[in-house]
């Protein structure tokens, strides 16, 4: 069969499969690994199809790897904050630790169960990002804290590319890791400062036309890529380098955004080459240690993520969605692996038991993320012992507040503004530590608290309060806390947040004063200005430098927007 029609027929089969996932309510990445599991014996059992097919998906990993680049500037390591970078360094140490360890136990070689380790440690920013934005949590605290571990796992990743690209020549001689070691010290660098230096010179050029700045960007991330594997490293390294290189550029989030689509196209690739690796007579000598693994990444992994948070100050159920948000391995698993089967250092049989674990784990922890609302409740109660309570201030009971926060971070920024002047009729609560340390250090009233704890609720008396503002992004916690209020309260104001039109009217059925829609306010706000200043320039621009001044506190404080929701 002619090589376009038996790729275009996977292209074909692929959408059906996953169509058919898709009118099921099913994880679509599960639709294309199954894909590739069922295509595998008909259309990809010949030679040349199977390579194409694996080229695309060398591609995907490239232009993947390029984009991860793009988000590792100095600004966005530091925009997730010291905890995630805290959080991530531990949990990648314990869980390689442990890894190591379980692998020797179940017959792996020692440099085997180093390759093994560090895979076991790492989560699939594909899976957990898609997911969390599928389920809108990005601005939630949890996604926050996803987002910032699996950033600090891409770098740990980075690292451990730039070591095993060290012997992808089949060597292992000391003077060879050395002569690589000095060659990327020297190469880096020079990408860096043509990335830092020359080409923002010819910014404007690229930039002119949307056309050429895709055109430019692939030949940026593909050329580097091929110049790395020249020279002796990985196309994953260089893809990655190239795309730090152009994290500073003003264009890296129009480059990231051109890039998506293109992207997700050979990733889907990527899926549907994993899922044709899984060869069932191959699994009755290996099934014990892939369940081994399985059961190590989808039990113990997301309790050492469940511990770590818990001693960080952050209650059960952030520690848990956070938990089963990384309850995978990482496609730089896969691909670290890989690198390991070229240079001599892993098996064949050893790479088919982490892949066959990473279908397991993918499969298994997209449905767990996907239905953590559902699963949480079973498991809340025997969480408990994870959290740590003595360091924080969780319940503070008090007569009565006249007004009662619920959500400090960005948009209820605002709100502390303007009734910090209450004093202790002004109640702030919020479930990230770091928040109510930052308000307790600006003397404001402030607790730790969950807005769905019935018992915290009913602690703060928040049925006696004025008015209840919730700027919390979840449609469940504040119909849960409107419910709340109205039982006892039918005259209390009460102002929610949230990001869906359907939603909000769902709210303001339950009884809403206000529900404030961000995306939308916002435009509202600015037409009323534009109107009040009678379209007078000197009457704008004093409200400009207004602006300016309170953006400039905002950023002092870390607030913003997430940067990966736009571009992943």
């Amino acid at each position: 069969m002619d090589i376009f029609v038996q790729f275009s027929l996977i292209v074909v089969l692929t959408a059906a499969i996953v169509g058919f996932f898709r009118l099921l309510k099913q994880p679509l990445i599960l639709g294309y690994i199954v894909t590739g599991f069922v295509l595998a014996p008909f259309l990809l059992s010949q030679v040349t199809p199977k390579d194409t097919l694996a080229i695309f998906s060398e591609m995907g990993i490239a232009i993947l790897l390029f984009i991860v680049g793009l988000h590792l500037s100095p600004s966005e390591v530091k925009s997730f904050g010291k905890p995630s970078v805290v959080i991530g360094v531990f949990q990648v140490l314990l869980t390689a630790v442990l890894g190591f360890f379980v692998s020797l136990a179940i017959g792996f070689t020692t440099i085997e169960s180093i390759y093994i380790a560090l895979g076991l440690s790492l989560s699939s920013t594909i899976v957990v990002l898609k997911l969390i934005s599928d389920k809108k949590d990005l601005e939630k605290l949890y996604g926050r804290l996803a987002v910032g571990i699996l950033l600090l796992q891409d770098l740990v990743a980075c690292v451990a590319l730039i070591f095993v690209s060290a012997f992808s020549n089949g060597s292992t001689g000391i003077s060879t890791f050395v002569f690589l070691l000095l060659k990327i010290l020297i190469l880096a660098p020079a990408v860096f400062l043509v990335g830092n230096y020359v080409l923002p010179k010819f910014g404007s050029f690229f930039a002119s036309s949307q056309e050429y700045l895709l055109l430019f960007s692939l030949a940026w991330g593909f050329g580097l890529a091929a110049l790395f594997r020249y020279l002796g490293f990985s196309i994953e390294i260089g893809a990655l380098i190239a795309g730090i290189a152009l994290s500073m550029s003003p264009y890296s989030r129009e480059i990231s955004a051109k890039l998506k689509s293109l992207r997700d196209f050979f990733v889907v690739m990527f899926f549907v080459s994993l899922g044709s690796q899984v060869v069932l007579t191959d699994f009755a000598g290996l099934w014990l240690k892939v369940l081994v693994l399985s059961a190590f990444v989808f039990l113990v992994k997301p309790l050492i993520v469940i511990f770590l948070l818990g001693a960080f100050g952050y209650n059960k159920k952030t520690s848990f969605f956070d938990g089963v948000s990384l309850a995978q391995i990482s496609e730089f698993s896969l691909i670290l692996l890989s690198i390991g089967v070229r240079n001599g250092h892993v098996s064949a049989s050893t790479f088919m038991v982490m892949v066959m674990v990473g279908v397991i784990t993918i499969a298994a922890s997209s449905y767990l993320l996907t239905y953590a609302e559902k699963i949480y409740p079973h498991f809340a109660k025997y969480l408990r012992i994870f959290e740590r309570k003595s360091s924080i201030k969780e319940r503070s009971i008090v007569a009565n507040y006249e007004a009662i926060l619920f959500g400090c971070n960005r948009v209820g920024f605002d709100f502390i503004r303007m009734f910090k002047s209450y004093g202790s009729g002004f109640l702030a609560v919020d479930f990230d530590p770091l928040v109510i340390s930052g308000l307790d250090k600006a003397g404001i009233n402030c607790v730790y608290g969950d807005a769905e704890d019935v018992e915290f609720l009913n602690d703060v008396n928040v049925t006696k309060a004025k008015i209840v503002i919730s700027t919390i992004p979840d449609f469940e916690a504040n119909s849960f806390l409107l419910s709340t209020v109205r039982v006892a309260n039918k005259t209390a104001v009460v102002i929610v947040l949230s990001y869906n039109i359907d939603e909000a009217m769902r709210l303001y059925d339950k009884g809403a004063s206000y529900v404030i829609l961000p995306h939308f306010i916002s435009g509202e706000y600015a037409a009323d200005m534009a109107l009040k200043s009678g379209l007078n320039p000197h009457e704008i621009a004093v409200r400009k430098n207004e602006h300016i001044k309170y953006l400039h506190e905002r950023r002092s404080l870390g607030h913003g927007h997430p940067v990966w929701s736009h571009n992943i």
